[in-house]
């Protein structure tokens, strides 16, 4: 199978077990989230949640279909790597005794634009945002150092399209006036 590394954004309204809904698709598939992060969207009232998956371009698409179909849900879209800009952030507890020799530290923060976010004796945070292979490169440079922790966050996106949801909310509004007996807004 020929697969390949997606994006889905899915706005939908703020109502319990929507995720649960959203992994059971998945989880019927054998489709694995490789990153998941939720948050408030642009538009007051809706949330966002935006999934890493790796598939086939068939296989996501049709995932996509059922996830539309899902009540709260107001719209779904699928994006490969070139069409968003995205991120994600990383957080190393690393020693102190570790990173304190010669400018190590400072080599370190400034070549991988990376920030110091707190000091101790025993241990210093630093915070690092970038594309998964970034936030691996440094997590591999300061592992001789001694990573305590280490945590990654899921990939936050948005999109290099110019329609916005607002646009899509707005002609689905449409939609259902021009509909008779259907008056129901998500606007």
């Amino acid at each position: 199978m020929n697969t390949q590394e997606f994006t889905i954004s899915l706005f939908s309204e703020d109502h319990i077990g929507i995720m649960n809904q959203i992994t059971i698709i998945l989880t019927r598939r054998q489709i694995n989230i490789e990153s998941i992060t939720a948050s408030e969207s642009a538009v007051k009232g809706v949330q966002i949640l935006t999934l890493v998956v790796r598939t086939s371009p068939e296989m996501v698409q049709k995932v996509v279909k059922q996830m539309q179909k899902i009540v709260e849900v107001l719209k779904v879209f699928v994006h490969t790597s070139g069409e968003i800009i995205y991120q994600e952030l990383a957080l190393y507890k690393v020693s102190t005794k570790g990173l304190m020799s010669g400018d190590l530290i400072d080599r370190i923060v400034r070549d991988h634009n990376a920030r110091i976010l707190e000091v101790h004796p025993e241990f210093m945070v630093i915070e690092r945002t970038g594309h998964k292979s970034q936030i691996y490169d440094l997590l591999h440079l300061l592992e001789p150092a001694g990573v305590l922790q280490f945590v990654r966050s899921g990939r936050v996106a948005i999109t290099k399209q110019v329609k916005e949801l607002h646009a899509y909310l707005e002609e689905m509004d449409q939609a259902n006036h021009e509909r008779p007996g259907n008056y129901e807004s998500f606007g």
